[in-house]
């Protein structure tokens, strides 16, 4: 084989083994690639999860607070109502003791108009 031949030959396969290492390379690219974009979407869906939670979360504490509220008002009334039954009791009370009162002065008068008819016979 004369030395130009065998540089041909020495050639080819310098860039037959170029061109193998460049598919391999791109192999490898293309595989870090992928790898890269499965990475790429499995962090966004955990991002899209990760703010779902703590947007329900912000929704939760909203309902926490809204149910506080509502417990203060509820609490307002019973106390209100506490309040105005006590002051119906007191009128109650004051009620039986005029229905008493008018009672006696009933019976009085009955006994006022015997004593006058007594006096006018």
């Amino acid at each position: 084989m004369s030395s130009a031949a065998a540089a041909a030959v020495s050639s080819a396969a310098t860039s037959a083994s170029s061109g193998a290492a460049q598919d391999s390379q791109a192999r490898f690219g293309q595989s870090v690639k992928g790898l890269l974009t499965e990475k790429v979407f499995a962090c966004s869906a955990d991002v899209i999860a990760l703010t779902k939670q703590v947007l329900k979360g912000s929704r939760s504490s909203e309902l926490l607070g809204q149910a506080a509220r509502n417990m203060v008002m509820q609490e307002d009334a019973i106390l209100h109502s506490e309040d105005s039954l006590r002051k119906m009791a007191i009128i109650t009370t004051h009620l039986q003791y005029q229905q008493e009162a008018i009672q006696k002065n009933v019976e009085q008068s009955s006994n006022l108009q015997d004593q006058l008819h007594h006096l006018l016979k």
